[in-house]
């Protein structure tokens, strides 16, 4: 994209690179005046599934600040793992800091009680399970979690097919729910392949449209003449 970004600069913190064009294609589709600025760090999800996310708390709030003082207006963590870490860092490096799963986790609720919540790696369940309870907000809500076996592996080996395949297996022998939910922005993939009548949300779209909300009123409030208003 060349010129200046209209609407303001946004920071996406990946923990793999093929989330890149993903962002990109939605900026482009919808948000073109946006500036994009991608840290990925492969390393902080490896980590994470070791020892747990709250191990790589100071990395990513370290990694947060690098995007904030390169001129981000708003961070967008993509992975469903560092999520509930990198929101907390927000009040630390003054600007909106936004997880992806957070607007699909209110569209689940939203959708019905009985939530199965369907991942490809271990360490994302948790995390997710807890922020769709938290966006229940009291509401009783069923959530079962489940893991496809296998799938991440063929992610991790680069055959993104095989991957879509097995989390689209996965999907389709979900029964007796309201929605699924793919617990990781990378499932996206799976969604064209998928023939269950159920709904099957993503996070990509509904996380993007989020920040990238964020990050253009945080610019358009520090713009000149504006400093110390509140937007609307």
């Amino acid at each position: 994209m060349s010129g200046a970004p209209t609407e303001g600069t946004l920071a996406l913190l990946h923990t793999s690179p093929v989330h890149v064009p993903v962002f990109e294609a939605l900026r482009d589709a919808s948000r073109p005046g946006l500036g994009l600025q991608h840290f990925v760090a492969e390393d902080l999800l490896l980590r994470a599934r070791e020892r747990g996310p709250e191990d790589v708390a100071d990395a990513v709030r370290a990694l947060i600040g690098e995007a904030v003082g390169a001129g981000a207006d708003a961070v967008l963590c993509t992975c469903s793992t560092l999520g509930v870490v990198a929101e907390r860092a927000a009040a630390q490096v003054g600007v909106p800091v936004l997880r992806v799963d957070r607007p699909m986790a209110a569209a689940a609720v939203a959708a019905g009680p009985r939530i199965v919540v369907v991942a490809a790696v271990e360490s994302t369940l948790e995390p997710t399970v807890a922020l769709i309870r938290q966006e229940a907000a009291g509401r009783a809500v069923e959530v079962v979690a489940r893991v496809v076996d296998g799938a991440w592996e063929r992610f991790e080996a680069g055959d993104t097919e095989g991957y879509a395949q097995a989390v689209a297996a996965g999907v389709d022998g979900v029964v007796d729910a309201d929605v699924i939910v793919l617990a990781q922005a990378s499932m996206t993939v799976a969604r064209h392949l998928v023939t269950t009548a159920l709904p099957v949300l993503a996070s990509p779209e509904s996380g993007f449209a989020a920040a990238a909300e964020a990050a253009a009123r945080a610019a358009a409030a520090a713009a000149p003449g504006n400093a110390g208003r509140s937007l609307p």
